[in-house]
């Protein structure tokens, strides 16, 4: 049981909030959700439903400036398919006209008031947390003058920037978020949901709180960095007489060889370090949901990782491990080479095609089998032949027995090469008595490799994806150096391979998920056509 769950249950014991519990998800819709939000995402449905409790969606719109539809619609794809339902859709603007209500509030007890000064004198006059900071000039204006210049902010006569409302509390506090924070700025901005019906708009601190009220939130689950803002969020409830719900605060994702931070996220989609939002080498749920990364990974993932009360890291190996452990129980087999060399049978009839039989996951029974063509001259991996090979290296190599998968036992002859002295076909015989499945096909040898025929194999577009960043923490830069420094490369490498032949554009997108044998888990990009179909690397195989 972790520390929230602890908290939680003590409460449903002691009756609180009628032994309900009702937790929310509150993202701003500037940018597009990463792993990090899906550990907080399974963290608060997860609590809510462990319960019996509910769940809300509610963006926090409150900066027009940065926010959009299309951050919006994407949040809501990546929870449901993440596998989670929310009982209520809410935004931060349904409750604009309550929350300056509650502002007037405030000013008619004494507890805010509206500033002229500019951000840097602001700034400026808050201190530092060692040393008390500066009243405003402006902070003993009367309760009428301050409702008066209040209400003309919010019909627009100020321009941006001129005034800001801030609450009153202790410009002497150790907290400097204590220290007369502000409630409301002049923002003439078109906003996606209340239009141009605003042009004061409340900051995070002093919305959230109250949001959270509204909707009967019981439990709001927030990252670290929030907690020196939980005496803010206390306040506010507790001035303005309001059910008060009760922030907990736990460590966010920090993750190697990744970045979490959005503004460098939108950096390398708008710089085109990356190819959108969606690109496979990014943390974004999108990116990778296009990987191949499934639901079920990440919820995995985040239940392994845990809820901790303090930042750490997490090595990427065990996000890899997570998905890698999904994708054997259920991704379907295939076989495919993507550095081919041809291979040639001498001794196999020049007219002879057979059907060979192969297990579509020996993980799963229920998944059947499927015929694979098998002829004269095959593609296999360059790799797989060594010429001069030591006694480590168990693959093909001159004089030396392999089996293919699925099929006979071979055994090289010779090599042929080009003007350059490359590889160009390896000539070998097969033992007719060792065809899998047969008696004979016991013979045990070293090795066995994969294989596709050259006459019926298709061409596929391969993407082999690595990680992004070339050190685990791409944040720690020597001077004069930034994260993008550590980009990696090698993180994209596009080349062309072959596939077996039964894998349709069709097939290949109701599946999705494969298993190139030997090679690593594969996932049917949207970009694939009946022409070529293209395959994302989602993770190797275990080493």
């Amino acid at each position: 049981m972790n520390f929230i769950e602890q908290i939680i249950e003590e409460d449903i014991q002691n009756g609180k909030n009628d032994a309900k519990v009702h937790t929310r998800f509150p993202p701003e819709p500037n940018g597009y959700l990463h792993i990090g939000h899906a550990k907080s995402i399974c963290l608060n449905f997860g609590m809510a439903k462990k319960y019996g409790g509910l769940t809300n969606l509610r963006f926090d719109d409150t900066n027009p400036v940065k926010e959009d539809t299309e951050y919006v619609d994407s949040i809501r794809e990546d929870i449901k398919w993440l596998g989670f339902q929310w009982a209520e859709e809410h935004y931060a603007s349904d409750y604009f006209d309550q929350l300056y209500m509650w502002a007037e509030q405030l000013i008619q007890e004494g507890l805010a008031y509206v500033d002229d000064q500019t951000q840097e004198e602001i700034s400026k006059g808050r201190g530092v947390p060692t040393a008390p900071g500066v009243e405003s000039p402006y902070r003993n204006r009367t309760v009428e003058e301050n409702l008066d210049l209040f209400r003309r902010m919010r019909a627009g006569e100020f321009p941006d920037g001129s005034k800001v409302l801030r609450a009153k509390i202790d410009m002497a506090s150790p907290n400097m978020h204590f220290r007369d924070p502000i409630m409301y700025r002049i923002l003439h901005a078109h906003h996606h949901r209340t239009g141009d019906k605003w042009c004061i708009y409340p900051m995070y601190d002093y919305a959230h709180g109250q949001s959270d009220s509204i909707e009967g939130i019981t439990h709001s689950i927030c990252t670290l960095e929030f907690e020196v803002h939980r005496p803010l969020y206390d306040w506010f409830c507790e001035a303005l007489r309001i059910h008060h719900p009760q922030q907990i605060e736990f460590a966010r994702l920090n993750m190697t060889y990744t970045i979490m931070s959005k503004r460098k996220l939108l950096q390398l989609v708008k710089e085109n370090y990356v190819n959108g939002w969606d690109d496979p080498r990014m943390p974004t749920i999108c990116g990778l949901r296009r990987r191949g990364y499934t639901p079920a990974s990440l919820r995995n993932f985040a239940e392994t990782v845990g809820v901790a009360k303090r930042d750490n890291i997490i090595d990427v190996s065990l996000l890899e491990f997570c998905v890698r452990e999904d994708l054997n129980k259920t991704a379907i087999r295939t076989m495919a080479v993507l550095d081919p060399v041809k291979l040639i049978i001498d001794n196999y009839p020049e007219d002879q095609e057979e059907e060979m039989i192969a297990v579509n996951n020996p993980e799963d029974p229920e998944a059947g089998t499927r015929t694979v063509p098998f002829a004269k001259e095959l593609w296999i991996e360059r790799a797989d032949f060594r010429e001069n090979a030591d006694k480590k290296f168990y693959r093909l190599s001159i004089d030396r027995e392999v089996r293919l998968k699925y099929a006979y036992i071979i055994k090289c002859t010779h090599i042929v090469k080009d003007d350059a002295g490359n590889i160009t076909e390896i000539h070998c015989t097969y033992d007719p008595m060792t065809k899998s499945g047969m008696p004979e096909s016991n013979r045990k040898v070293k090795a066995t490799i994969h294989w596709a025929s050259v006459k019926h194999a298709k061409k596929a577009h391969i993407r082999l994806f690595d990680r992004l960043f070339s050190v685990p923490d791409p944040d720690n830069c020597e001077e004069g150096q930034t994260f993008l420094d550590h980009l990696n490369p090698n993180s994209l490498v596009e080349q062309d391979g072959w596939i077996e032949p039964t894998l349709t554009l069709e097939k290949a997108m109701e599946i999705k998920h494969f298993q190139f044998e030997r090679l690593g888990y594969f996932y049917a990009d949207p970009d694939s056509t009946e022409d070529m179909l293209v395959f994302n690397k989602t993770v190797s195989l275990k080493q």
